[in-house]
């Protein structure tokens, strides 16, 4: 086989590929998934198989059975990492077969185990000491205002990065809303501004400048924030463990689920893809469900009498 129909060779140039997209069509965050699944992948092949790197069609079933019981039982690595470590190995071929350097898909009959979904949503108490709780640093404030504002509007961190004034839209009774397409899926969106976020905008607003293309937030690397949020929620004696990405959570369950907003409007709003997405949000709501059964005994109460002893 060429070095071009080599598995190791076609996954590089594979991410190569997604490098020259990224600011593009592809984020920046995602690229270092690539050189993950790719050093398992060579580490695989060199001490399972001795080989430096492996022809495309020789992949098949037992191929990738053994590398999910390497990566499982071997390595031990987190159900979350096997599935997007093997997810890339999958486009790679699904790639491969596409452009005819292999003519049959060599994992037919696999499937991956899902992990189980986690929902990392903060609680209402801890929301409210998050949003609430004096910080004396300027640059604290800043980075919890972004979470905020992430968690009153849904937007992702690469979204929020791109945000630009172009994106807010006045509609004509003058409400402000957020109208662009998910980063990640391209999938559009739109989400009604709130008093909170509307503050936060007014509130860093020029620093950046106002121009139809310059940025709304002047956002900084997602390692500092991460970092920072961990200091901010200690302060905020908040126990779960905080990532940006939790102020998403935030909004399909603090923000939307828990009050009562129907999850066919949480999904749109979300860009979610399907609904099925959504619904792993709402699954595990056990504060939405207390809410509606609490609806439903006050609708009930004095409708059904009940006699303990019918004789």
């Amino acid at each position: 086989a060429t070095a071009q129909k080599t598995l190791l060779v076609h996954f590089k140039n594979m991410a190569e590929e997604f490098r020259q997209r990224i600011g593009i069509d592809r984020a920046a965050s995602t690229y270092p998934k690539y050189n993950v699944a790719y050093k398992n992948l060579e580490r695989f092949l060199k001490e399972k198989y001795k080989v430096q790197d492996i022809p495309l069609n020789q992949l098949d079933l037992p191929f990738i059975e053994a590398y999910d019981f390497y990566l499982r039982v071997e390595r031990k690595l987190k159900a979350e990492s096997i599935v997007s470590i093997v997810a890339l190995l999958l486009k790679a071929v699904r790639i491969a077969l596409h452009r005819n350097l292999i003519t049959y898909p060599p994992f037919l009959g696999y499937k991956p185990e899902k992990p189980e979904f986690h929902i990392r949503s903060l609680s209402a108490e801890e929301f409210e000491r998050l949003i609430s709780t004096p910080l004396k640093s300027p640059s604290q404030s800043f980075i919890r205002d972004l979470f905020v504002f992430a968690a009153f509007t849904g937007l992702s961190f690469i979204d929020l990065k791109q945000l630009a004034w172009k994106d807010i839209i006045t509609e004509k009774d003058g409400s402000l809303w957020i109208s662009m397409s998910r980063q990640k899926t391209d999938i559009p969106f739109n989400v009604k501004l709130l008093g909170i976020p509307i503050r936060i905008i007014e509130k860093y607003k020029g620093i950046t400048g106002t121009g139809k293309d310059d940025p709304v937030f002047k956002v900084l690397s997602h390692r500092r924030i991460s970092n920072a949020l961990k200091v901010i929620a200690k302060h905020c004696n908040i126990t779960t463990n905080i990532t940006f990405h939790v102020a998403r959570h935030c909004f399909a369950n603090q923000l939307c689920l828990s009050q009562g907003v129907p999850i066919e409007s949480v999904s749109r709003m979300m860009g979610h893809r399907n609904i099925q997405t959504t619904q792993r949000y709402a699954r595990v709501n056990n504060e939405k469900i207390g809410n509606d059964m609490k609806q439903l005994s006050g609708r009930l109460a004095g409708k059904f009498s009940y006699t303990a002893n019918n004789q």
